[in-house]
């Protein structure tokens, strides 16, 4: 599935995801991750930075969900796919590693990379858009930074 205009510019808009593995025993696990972008038309890449037990759930099971949102808009995507453990010794490694160390500045240190090639993908919106249809983002935005206190 290609990534479209619209989730790109969502993940762009987002301090963190969400990444959601299973072990071989079928245990759920859900790590916040604050080092990720997408790669190439298809794919998301994640800094594994103090991750041993996301890590470890993709080598005995590669299906995962990556979750986004915007907090201020409260909009973003949830995404299915495939994911791998990419290891400095892989071909693309560097040029990933590349990408994600712009993210870093160089202030978090990793060794692998989880490359999740995206299967499908739905719109995360909140459930005032819904109930609300006339609400508009700038609306939404001013009454999340009320909500926070901004």
């Amino acid at each position: 599935m290609m990534l479209t205009k619209e989730i790109e510019a969502a993940i762009d808009d987002s301090v963190l995801c969400w990444l959601a593995t299973s072990s071989a025993n079928n245990m759920p696990n859900v790590s916040p991750k604050e080092i990720f972008c997408y790669f190439e038309d298809d794919t998301i890449i994640v800094a594994n930075i103090a991750s041993p037990q996301t890590v470890k759930n993709i080598r005995a099971n590669k299906n995962v969900c990556i979750s986004f949102i915007d907090i201020l808009k409260q909009k973003g995507f949830q995404l299915k796919g495939a994911a791998e453990i990419i290891e400095k010794s892989a071909t693309d490694f560097s040029k990933m590693e590349k990408m994600l160390l712009h993210l870093t500045e160089g202030k978090f240190p990793f060794a692998t990379i989880t490359k999740i090639t995206i299967t499908s993908s739905k719109p995360i919106i909140a459930p005032k858009y819904l109930l609300y249809p006339n609400t508009t983002e700038e609306q939404q935005i001013e009454s999340a930074k009320k909500s926070y206190g901004l």
